[in-house]
């Protein structure tokens, strides 16, 4: 379970639009060219690869994150379970959610080695 809990108050202001995801629906896939992470704003979101769950990914937390330092093809799936709401960080809002916040380039950075330590479990 991902513990890095985003304030939405700092999100708003960062004026990015939520988007919605009917259960099942695919948020991306593995391969998709990656250049946003998600906030989840409501419900609960998967992370798939080859239908093993990595991850599973809830209410004010980050998933996608490595889509901000590396423009490689998404290397899992995120699928909605449930009807979910997320918040798209591209680089401009991540570059403003850390002026605002400046611990949150660093939980990115524990969230991306704990995933790492995880994979390698």
């Amino acid at each position: 379970m991902n513990d890095m809990v985003i304030d939405f108050g700092i999100v708003a202001r960062s004026g990015q639009d939520p988007i919605e995801f009917k259960s099942g629906e695919t948020i991306f896939d593995t391969g998709d060219e990656g250049d946003v992470a998600y906030v989840v704003r409501s419900g609960t979101v998967e992370i798939k690869f080859e239908g093993v769950v990595l991850d599973t990914v809830a209410q004010g937390s980050v998933f996608g994150e490595m889509a901000l330092i590396d423009p490689a093809p998404r290397s899992a799936a995120a699928i909605a379970q449930g009807d979910v709401e997320v918040v798209p960080i591209d680089k401009r809002t991540f570059l403003f959610l850390v002026s605002e916040a400046p611990y949150f380039a660093l939980n990115v950075m524990r969230l991306l080695a704990r995933r790492l330590r995880n994979m390698s479990d």
